[in-house]
């Protein structure tokens, strides 16, 4: 490397330097993270624990959906912005580039654990078995008009036996994410596409097509954006026992006193089904961490030690009792070896 390319390189790094040691001189002793509600819990967790038995504040954790988490880390550098952020689902190529536009050019992905999303209602009510077709059929803004799915027409469908003759003759009510939500992201991609693989004219659509036609969520009422907060969906739940709710399994392992989860082609949410697979609804999640604040923030490294620790996200870690799915053990090693080292993202 000649000495103008060396020259040029440590001046790029003392500029981001600056600018987040500058920042930090407005006085800020403490970790920012936004992000995931579905995270939310496990990095809060992690947070307290990290607060209590360190010399480090309590971090502060935000929820703000995976997208609008993802949107405030990448808004730039300095302590106005979060160090790390939550995500339900990876880091989209849009977003990595939206970041390197205001300066965030280091990125360091930790990927947390697993998570289930589950279709729950209350335990005043009967418990369903749904298939990925019936909830396409029940939550799509249009569905098929014929057979193989050639022509299609607004979803005119209003009780879950319209839907399939073997379900209640019950409103179709579903409380679910925003499109902000990574749970979203993750619903279409894994039910809502799920479903529409049961007609071939729109399994052999275009990906763009097909996109619209399987992950458009109806507008008309039977299903309601409830907002980032899974706790006041859960909350609605219990007010309205023929309502259903689309959420994180955490959510409901939190709240099986008054919630069931609905079985989805015929199996549970349960934990063993969501880490053998088994269970059709399973994601990764993540955090994001900003290398820039590294080192110019207060503890960042220490609570990352904190949560790649066997104690925090081990088979047996306090992780797993708050409902996260633990990875296995050679992945968590990959993980946080990665995070130690400070790695780039590489999508």
């Amino acid at each position: 490397m000649c000495h103008k390319t060396l020259l040029t390189a440590a001046t790029v790094a003392l500029a981001t330097a600056g600018l987040v040691a500058s920042a930090a001189g407005q006085q800020r002793d403490y970790i920012q993270i936004v992000g995931s509600s579905t995270v939310y819990p496990f990095t809060t967790v992690v947070a307290e624990q990290f607060g209590k038995t360190t010399k480090f504040k309590t971090p502060k954790v935000e929820s703000t959906g995976s997208g609008g988490g993802l949107k405030l880390f990448c808004a730039g550098l300095g302590v106005e912005h979060p160090d790390m952020t939550n995500s339900s689902r990876r880091i989209k190529e849009t977003e990595v580039e939206r970041c390197a536009k205001n300066g965030v050019r280091e990125i360091v992905e930790l990927k947390v654990g697993y998570d289930g999303i589950a279709v729950a209602n209350s335990k005043k009510s009967k418990a369903l078995n749904f298939t990925a077709r019936d909830l396409y059929l029940a939550l799509a803004k249009e569905v098929p008009a014929n057979a193989d799915g050639s022509k299609r027409k607004v979803n005119p469908h209003k009780t879950w036996n319209n839907v399939n003759p073997k379900l209640l003759d019950l409103k179709i009510e579903v409380l679910g994410p925003p499109p902000t939500s990574g749970t979203r992201d993750a619903f279409v991609e894994l039910v809502m596409d799920a479903g529409c693989e049961h007609f071939d004219a729109i399994r052999k659509m275009k990906k763009a097509a097909k996109k619209v036609a399987c992950r458009t969520m109806r507008e008309d009422g039977p299903f309601v954006e409830a907002g980032e907060n899974d706790n006041l969906i859960v909350q609605k739940l219990g007010a309205n026992p023929n309502a259903f709710g689309i959420f994180g399994f955490s959510f409901l392992d939190q709240n099986t006193n008054k919630l069931r989860g609905a079985s989805i082609n015929g199996v549970k949410p349960e934990f063993e089904a969501i880490a053998d697979g088994r269970y059709l609804v399973s994601r990764p999640l993540y955090l994001y961490i900003k290398k820039a604040h590294i080192d110019v923030i207060s503890g960042m490294r220490e609570f990352l030690t904190e949560y790649t620790s066997e104690k925090a996200w081990g088979d047996d870690g306090y992780l797993s009792d708050k409902g996260l799915i633990p990875m296995p053990r050679k992945e968590r090693q990959h993980f946080s070896s990665d995070v130690k080292k400070l790695k780039n993202l590489a999508l």
